[in-house]
């Protein structure tokens, strides 16, 4: 069980997504709850319900429906690998199997802001789209990590990168 593959989730999308948040892989909380980023220590609810005006801790559904009606996409990089834990660190990239992001994008054309959720998914991104030609509108935004295993940054400090990055 140790080398069995992970696999992510369908993207949280809506039928306009002007923004596209993409972390590497769901954590093993995550994968369990089949719900992202449901780690109790992570702050990307937190950080989300500050910038769109909901309770973090609100049923997941409602959490989802807020981020389709500011227009946030949310999806990972990765639809599967191998990681034992659930550290980015720990993934086998010889395991890695990307998310078709250039279809998800082609879907939706307003997409004008692609944030990754920290730096393993903006390499993993750049590892697997290396041909993805993006318009003259669009950019690639690396925000800091919502994983408690990045702490170097103080919480207003994330909330304020990801307000930056998703301000229209």
């Amino acid at each position: 069980m140790l080398n069995a593959p992970v696999r992510s989730f369908p993207p949280v999308v809506g039928r306009v997504a002007t923004r596209l948040i993409l972390g590497s892989m769901p954590g093993v909380a995550s994968l369990m709850a089949a719900q992202y980023y449901a780690h109790p220590q992570n702050a990307f609810w937190r950080i989300m319900g500050e910038l769109l005006g909901f309770a973090p801790d609100a049923p997941y559904r409602q959490r989802v429906a807020a981020l389709k009606r500011a227009k946030i996409a949310l999806w990972d990089v990765l639809a599967a690998c191998e990681r034992p834990g659930s550290l980015d660190a720990a993934i086998r990239r010889h395991s890695e199997v990307a998310n078709d992001i250039p279809a998800l994008l082609a879907a939706h054309p307003e997409t004008t802001r692609i944030c990754f959720n920290g730096a393993t998914a903006e390499a993993a991104f750049r590892r697997h789209h290396p041909a993805l030609v993006l318009r003259a509108d669009q950019a690639l935004v690396r925000l800091p990590s919502t994983s408690p295993a990045h702490a170097s940054l103080r919480p207003e400090q994330k909330c304020a990168a990801w307000r930056d990055a998703l301000r229209d």
